[in-house]
């Protein structure tokens, strides 16, 4: 098991929180808030160690398009890049949408 954090500058806030995906074999689950700051900071919790620089890469191109000011847990359980990524995006559309959650 290996935590890992990165900071990023951002200067979109987003409006509300967001939880997507479920931590189970191959997947992983997104938690996204609003932070007070023009920061984003990521701690990803993952089951497979020495993937670091993969996530730093995979994260560094979803902050280059998506500069969002927010703090986001990510628990993985060997979920792909692609994976990743299109759960990101899933967070980034249900916390954008102007739906109210119930």
């Amino acid at each position: 098991m290996e935590t890992l954090t990165f900071k990023f500058n951002a200067t979109k806030s987003v409006p509300k929180h967001a939880y997507v995906g479920v931590v189970a074999s191959g997947d992983l689950e997104i938690l996204l808030e609003p932070s007070k700051e023009e920061k984003a900071y990521v701690v990803v919790r993952t089951a497979s160690d020495g993937f670091g620089e993969t996530w730093k890469n995979l994260l560094d191109r979803f902050f280059a398009v998506h500069d969002i000011a927010a703090n986001i847990e990510i628990n993985d359980f060997g979920a792909t890049p692609g994976m990743v990524s299109m759960r990101l995006l899933q967070a980034l559309e249900v916390c954008s949408s102007e739906k109210t959650e119930r």
